[in-house]
């Protein structure tokens, strides 16, 4: 290492361009992340972004068309939608800055209609949470409140008491065997919508069904190394589990990186809100897996087993939402094995921002995978990935407060 890296260190105030290059086996101190420059460049991109939006319903930016330059806008329905709200509201707990806040307002305020219109899929949470839950977060207002408890309200809907989860896709969707009972685990994270109602205002029974959903899965959804399956199949009637099926993966027995993600912030935040100790001990097993089998530069490819790999893409929204994930999860472990996740989520953030970003357009991150098996949405930017980027820098940047 060279002088000027270590006066880097030891002089926290100086700034760096981006960050130190840093390797995995790297010492905590060795990792740098510029947290100022990573805001300024955000900033500039969201500007970006805003300045090409266009003025119709379907102006919600999700993902970086085949071009590399143009962006696919999709309306307040798609799955994605408050993903784009949420960065906007990280942005402005990034930078304290109103512009964000009233841009924040303005999307937001799109979504409302999914609290309250039939619902059609088990995405409530990312929709509505990611959006209206910040919204009252940075705010307090009231009305935010009542659409987060209002989309509660919808989603508990879809829990099935026979089965124990809530239903994923209540549709005709290939290879779950419609209609039976089908439950993906993209669904773990959109549990924190019914825990916090229960908190803020709604009943009892939506903790109540975040709970058996989390153990139901936990039960169903787990190969014996802990890696995920992406699906499965119960029966809607008895509960019997009648399949387990990787949809958006390599293969059924494989491990699909961002569904892997999706169960270390799901497992983290189910421990957090119940203080349950099987569910962190659980969140671990399913860590440290993930970490075990993640390539140098920390970032995943779309799947830990698909035989092209190194030629294979990466996904970098899994990294995202799984330093995000490990920056709190550090909290919650003894101080030695804390030290372990909090040193891979720098590692991480650093990673992705020396050489993950965005490239030729306006998103943040670059070389996100959405779904492979499909030939959708392959080494691009995708909306999901950049919100957990910044959720992972706010909480990084709350860590060192």
């Amino acid at each position: 290492m060279n002088n000027r890296i270590k006066q880097l260190i030891a002089i926290k105030s100086i700034c760096v361009s981006v960050l130190v290059t840093v390797s995995a086996c790297s010492s905590l101190r060795n990792t740098v992340i510029n947290l100022e420059a990573e805001t300024a460049y955000i900033q500039n991109q969201l500007e970006c972004t805003l300045s090409d939006i266009p003025n119709d319903k379907r102006n919600i930016p999700r993902s970086v068309l085949e071009d590399g330059r143009s962006w696919k806008y999709v309306s307040y329905q798609d799955w994605t939608s408050g993903f784009w709200s949420g960065e906007l509201w990280y942005a402005y707990e990034l930078s304290g800055q109103a512009k964000w806040k009233e841009q924040a307002e303005r999307f937001t305020k799109e979504l409302k209609p999914l609290a309250y219109e039939p619902v059609i899929d088990h995405d409530l949470g990312f929709q509505v949470f990611n959006s209206f839950g910040n919204a009252f977060r940075l705010t307090g207002e009231e009305s935010y409140r009542r659409v987060v408890l209002a989309a509660a309200d919808s989603l508990a809907t879809l829990f099935n008491p026979k089965v124990g989860t809530i239903l994923s896709w209540p549709r005709s969707v290939p290879n779950m065997e419609w209609p039976q009972h089908n439950t993906i685990i993209d669904n773990m994270i959109n549990l924190e919508l019914l825990f916090w109602a229960s908190k803020n205002g709604g009943a009892d029974s939506l903790y109540t069904i975040a709970v058996s959903h989390a153990k139901t899965t936990m039960a169903n959804h787990f190969r014996n190394d802990y890696s995920s399956y992406h699906a499965v199949v119960y029966d809607k009637e008895t509960g019997r589990r009648i399949k387990q099926v990787t949809h958006q993966g390599f293969a059924d027995n494989s491990m699909w990186a961002r569904g892997q993600s999706w169960a270390i912030y799901g497992y983290t935040m189910v421990y957090r809100e119940t203080k349950d100790p099987v569910f962190l001990d659980f969140a671990q097993k399913v860590t440290d897996v993930y970490l075990d089998r993640l390539p140098k530069d920390l970032v995943p490819y779309w799947d830990f087993d698909d035989p092209k790999i190194p030629n294979a893409p990466r996904d970098a929204s899994a990294a995202a939402v799984v330093a995000s994930a490990l920056f709190e999860l550090c909290q919650y472990v003894p101080a030695e094995k804390g030290a372990v996740y909090r040193k891979k989520a720098e590692l991480m953030l650093a990673s992705l921002a020396e050489h993950y970003h965005a490239d030729g357009n306006s998103a943040i991150l670059g070389q996100v995978t959405g779904h492979y098996p499909n030939g959708t949405e392959i080494n691009t930017s995708i909306n999901y990935g950049d919100y957990y980027y910044m959720e992972a820098l706010l909480r990084y940047k709350n860590l060192w407060k």
